[in-house]
């Protein structure tokens, strides 16, 4: 990809941030943003805003779009559908009953709560691998595929099962962290997502020649000695494993895996490495311009980040339904 597009990228990942941070319930100049990051500043209100609210909600919806991003291109390209995101594999649903489950239980830690959704997220996984297994076999990328949007019904299923038996406030609070928000972001949540992302990130984006040669097919990457099905099992569960994250500190935040990939491809053309650190960028855009349209719409209130990016992306999948490109 030319420098130019890579320019353009962060130049609006810069951008998007900055005015993120500078609008919401309190509009903010940037020279007192400036001050107040560089630790000159002298409103201690807005310091306390700037530092203690928006910087970790805009860290944290860039981290958030960006591991979504390359765990949804990744899944894109093990399972070679341009349809498969973590939200329709049933990555998210096992998020959201443990999340959802945790929250009935009367938990009422948020880093419990995500710790729950996390290993809903590990079970919702083991879940596919295993249907998969029984089915016929892990090296069957439609095998994979079925047994995930399987989980997510099931996962759908039960989390309606336990909102039902739930009293009243504890299903407004399930319901709104199933909508994804990214409001209540601190520190520990960005630091968190921020190690996942840098460690499978990086192993994702350095063994990416892998998912080039998945892509040629089974049959000629076996040609190449290369062990099609163990290489497509090990980039799902690390996709999974990135998109459970994601879902356990800012809930759920449905088709930026889906729309993010296509954007990345039609930017960089179809070699992985490029798609994934594109997707990465987009990513990143994509969910602080949502967050930034989900406070300032109708502010003061606030709509759910899930809702707003859903709003985007149900077009999206309709049209690529329909063979858009």
């Amino acid at each position: 990809m030319r420098r130019a597009r890579w320019g353009a990228l962060l130049l609006l990942l810069v951008v998007t941030g900055v005015l993120a941070l500078m609008l919401g319930a309190t509009n903010i100049a940037p020279a007192d943003i400036w001050g107040a990051l560089v630790g000159d500043g002298r409103d201690t209100a807005t310091v306390a805003i700037v530092r203690a609210v928006r910087l970790p909600r805009v860290l944290l919806a860039m981290l958030v779009g960006a591991a979504l991003g390359m765990s949804g291109s990744v899944l894109q390209g093990t399972l070679r559908n341009a349809l498969a995101e973590p939200y329709l594999l049933g990555v998210s649903g096992g998020a959201a009953v443990g999340a959802v489950v945790a929250v009935a239980a009367g938990v009422g830690a948020p880093p419990l709560i995500a710790l729950a959704a996390f290993v809903g997220a590990l079970g919702a996984v083991a879940a596919v691998l295993a249907i998969a297994h029984a089915a016929g076999g892990l090296g069957d990328t439609r095998l994979l595929l079925m047994s995930g949007v399987v989980v997510g019904a099931f996962a759908n299923a039960a989390i309606m099962v336990v909102m039902a038996t739930a009293a009243p406030d504890v299903t407004r609070n399930a319901l709104w962290w199933m909508m994804g928000s990214v409001a209540a972001a601190g520190w520990r949540d960005v630091v968190l997502l921020a190690a996942m992302l840098a460690v499978i990130g990086a192993w994702l984006v350095h063994q990416a020649r892998g998912l080039d040669v998945l892509a040629l097919g089974g049959d000629t990457a076996d040609s190449l000695g290369i062990d099609a099905a163990r290489v497509g099992r090990r980039f799902f569960v690390l996709a999974s494993l990135l998109a459970a994250a994601t879902v356990a500190v800012a809930g759920l935040v449905g088709f930026v895996g889906l729309m993010v990939p296509h954007l990345a491809r039609s930017i960089t053309g179809g070699r992985a490495r490029p798609v994934l650190l594109a997707a990465a960028l987009c990513g990143a855009i994509l969910v602080v311009g949502a967050d930034l349209a989900a406070r300032t719409v109708r502010a003061p209130a606030e709509l759910p980040l899930g809702a707003v990016t859903a709003l985007v992306g149900v077009p999206f999948f309709l049209w690529r339904l329909r063979g858009g490109r």
